[in-house]
């Protein structure tokens, strides 16, 4: 299986011990576990940086806590060989002969690994498959990934964990030198950021190189180690490594992107890279899982922009705003003063505090929807400051699995004014619960494959959180709220427009500006964080829009379900039925549940 491919959508996975508690049903479910299990071992095996995601730097991968990834093009093919190695296994598994336990996974991994294999026998550029065309970006890099990646997911405990870091401190140096052989490769094919994507990446390429002394790569293990009793200095080894080899690294990225900005274009769209156009319809296959045409998605986005609209209008109303259309009277929202914490970070510090304090609140709530919860607790952090520029307003990372580090949801505080008071429910039940984090920790905790435990088709997860905003919504928690009410219409709503103006750019060859001003007139949003938000589809196509399309299916789903029931549905069935399964296609999903209903008839 592609690793990059693979693992672009996964965080966490199980304990072995785990895997034998698991129930084989036909000799050929034994065969596919044990192509499972090698798979998984593959992955760990060349991704040192997995193996710290899922806290098993124990016994023979010790080692592995001083590497990071490789990002070689030597190292690039090697994935795309293995993955296509792994599909001609997987094709040796009798299918009829799996247990209809088993099935699912099957087609689940067989879904992935399928079209990785065959977005990599047409596209050389980018990051393996097709959904991420460029090397470098300001969402693309290690220069990105790596500096966060150190200081929350390298845990720092005794004097070798401190050691292992200064180690891949230096490692990083050589990944992001193999980054830019790669990036340079793919000039040559064509390949070439939009203008404003550049712009974008130097600057917060430029906001890395600081004074050794405050540079969070070089105080993130000199403040660890000595707050663990850490005998020795490592704020110097660190701070020289940093000026010595990590900072040429960066200045020679630095120095190819320059290079580029003469020849770089202001057309937004994959449209313009080689093949674009089969490049764009791949990865949105790749993104929703389904077989919807670009101008599908684009009309159903503007359907329920519409449907949605309507609902914000009645709430509109009521509080007294009439004047101008939906989008304009949500942007006067957005700017109203009373809804804005103080942009400071005393004030960020009490914006935290509070989502804690609303997470508190809903954790009592979940029975009404679910019969099994999380065991692994979540925090609330904000994103660190020399990354927010360009990262997504908030994000979730799972729990590690020895519990040294919990779920995590956090929230880009880089303005005050993209997060008023009444977005942050909403937006806080997304990213950890009902959301991402119950979804992702029972997929982690529930007794599946270890390949199954970590696996991720953002169609599921990412439309199971906008869908457990609805679930939210007929908790009751917007009781007497009807501004928190409207947050989450107006969540929808930039799901929705994220539809229209992904495919705008893509398909219809829409500028960067008419984007932006599409988006605005759609959901509200400040111009600010709508700029943010299509640079981001401008390097990651397609995945924008698995989030309404995710959501409409599960929605589909669950009226499909109570109509087979009828006083026989239960919702908590239904939802750990359907998420104990861990992450799926949506067309697998769709028989999850049908074995579902099967099963409740009985």
């Amino acid at each position: 299986m592609d690793r990059r491919s693979f693992l672009a959508a996964t965080a966490a996975a199980a304990m072995a011990p785990a895997l034998a508690r698991a129930q084989t049903r036909t000799p050929e479910d034994a065969r596919l576990r044990v192509l499972f299990d090698d798979i998984f071992e593959e992955i760990l095996n060349q991704s040192p940086e997995t193996v710290t995601r899922l806290g098993l730097h124990k016994d023979r991968r010790v080692e592995q806590k001083a590497m990071l990834d490789a990002q070689s093009i030597a190292s690039l093919e090697a994935d795309k060989a293995r993955n296509a190695r792994n599909l001609k296994l997987l094709r040796t598994i009798d299918r009829a002969k799996l247990s209809d336990h088993e099935v699912p996974h099957y087609d689940a991994v067989m879904f992935t690994t399928a079209a990785n294999d065959e977005a990599n026998g047409r596209y050389v550029y980018g990051n393996g498959g097709a959904g991420q065309p460029y090397v470098l970006s300001q969402l693309t890099g290690s220069y990105q990934d790596i500096p966060d990646f150190l200081g929350t997911q390298h845990t720092i405990e005794t004097k070798a964990d401190a050691d292992a870091y200064l180690s891949r401190l230096e490692v990083f140096a050589s990944v992001m030198d193999e980054e830019t052989e790669r990036a340079r490769r793919d000039v040559g094919l064509g390949v070439v950021p939009p203008d404003f994507v550049l712009e974008r990446a130097l600057h917060q390429m430029g906001n890395l190189k600081v004074d050794p002394a405050a540079s969070p790569l070089v105080t993130s293990v000199a403040t660890r180690a000595r707050e663990k009793g850490v005998p020795g200095d490592y704020a110097a080894p660190a701070a020289k490594i940093y000026s010595d080899k990590v900072v040429p690294a960066l200045d020679r990225q630095i120095a190819l992107l320059k290079s580029l900005q003469p020849r770089a274009v202001h057309d937004a769209g994959c449209w313009r890279l080689p093949d674009g156009e089969a490049y764009y319809r791949d990865a949105l296959r790749s993104s929703t899982t389904t077989t919807l045409t670009p101008k599908e998605i684009h009309e159903l986005g503007l359907e329920q922009a519409k449907a949605l609209s309507a609902r914000a209008e009645v709430i509109l109303r009521g509080q007294g705003l009439t004047q101008g259309s939906v989008g304009e009277r949500i942007q006067h929202l957005f700017k109203d003063p009373k809804q804005l914490y103080p942009n400071t970070d005393e004030a960020k510090e009490q914006l935290i505090a509070d989502l804690n304090r609303l997470v508190r609140d809903m954790q009592p709530r979940l029975s009404q929807m679910f019969g099994q919860l999380p065991k692994a607790p979540v925090e609330i952090r904000r994103v660190p400051k020399f990354i927010e520029a360009g990262a997504p307003g908030g994000y979730y990372n799972r729990p590690a699995l020895d519990g040294s580090r919990p779920g995590i949801y956090w929230i880009n505080l880089r303005d005050s004014a993209e997060n008023p008071r009444w977005t942050l429910k909403t937006l806080t039940y997304h990213e950890a619960i009902p959301g991402h984090h119950l979804q992702r920790s029972l997929q982690q905790e529930a007794d599946l494959p270890m390949l199954r435990r970590i696996a991720g088709f953002s169609p599921y997860s990412e439309g199971w959180a906008l869908y457990s905003e609805q679930v939210a919504l007929e908790m009751g928690v917007y009781k007497d709220d009807p501004l928190g009410e409207l947050g989450q219409i107006q969540a929808s709503l930039f799901r929705a427009a994220r539809l229209v103006v992904d495919t705008g750019l893509h398909d219809m060859r829409w500028s960067r500006e008419k984007a932006i001003a599409t988006m605005t007139s759609i959901d509200g949003s400040p111009a600010s964080s709508a700029a943010t938000e299509i640079e981001r589809y401008c390097v990651w196509p397609g995945q924008a829009c698995s989030y309404m399309v995710g959501k409409l299916t599960w929605l589909r789903l669950r009226e499909k379900a109570k109509a087979a029931l009828g006083g026989r549905f239960d919702i908590r069935k239904f939802h750990d039925a359907a998420l104990l399964s861990g992450a799926m296609p949506l067309t697998v999903l769709e028989s999850v549940v049908d074995r579902h209903i099967a099963a409740s008839k009985a």
